[in-house]
């Protein structure tokens, strides 16, 4: 599909460009974690994830946002399309809900460890 193939152009290009063309410190650490494009090419969702707290975060968001109009030129020398789409960030939490998850059942497995067999063997051979 044409909007797959977009995205997909433009997370490598944004990538390349936050490592290479920008300036801005508070964007760090940072990795375009997916491109959603709309159906109409108009509008490109860039989901990221970024290391830091919650302030680190958002200050993370403006660079990104201030940066935006930047990026969009870049990306409209770069790539072959009739109108480049507009550019929203996303903070990416899916890695913050799998880390919860992970530590959720590692709770749940010492839990059970942790807690007596309600009969042994022993009393099941009787």
């Amino acid at each position: 599909m044409r909007a797959e193939r977009v995205a997909d152009q433009i997370r490598e290009e944004i990538a390349s460009l936050l490592d290479y063309e920008t300036k801005d410190p508070r964007i760090g650490f940072l990795t375009v974690t997916r491109v959603r494009v709309t159906p109409d090419l108009q509008a490109a969702h860039v989901h990221y994830t970024t290391l830091g707290d919650a302030a680190q975060r958002r200050e993370t968001m403006r660079a990104l946002e201030r940066a935006g109009p930047f990026l969009r030129r870049q990306l409209a020398s770069r790539l072959r399309l009739r109108h480049t789409p507009e550019l929203r960030f996303h903070y990416d939490q899916a890695i913050e809900q799998q880390e919860r998850v992970e530590r959720l059942l590692q709770e749940i497995a010492a839990e059970r460890a942790a807690r007596p067999a309600d009969r042994t063997d022993d009393d099941q051979a009787e």
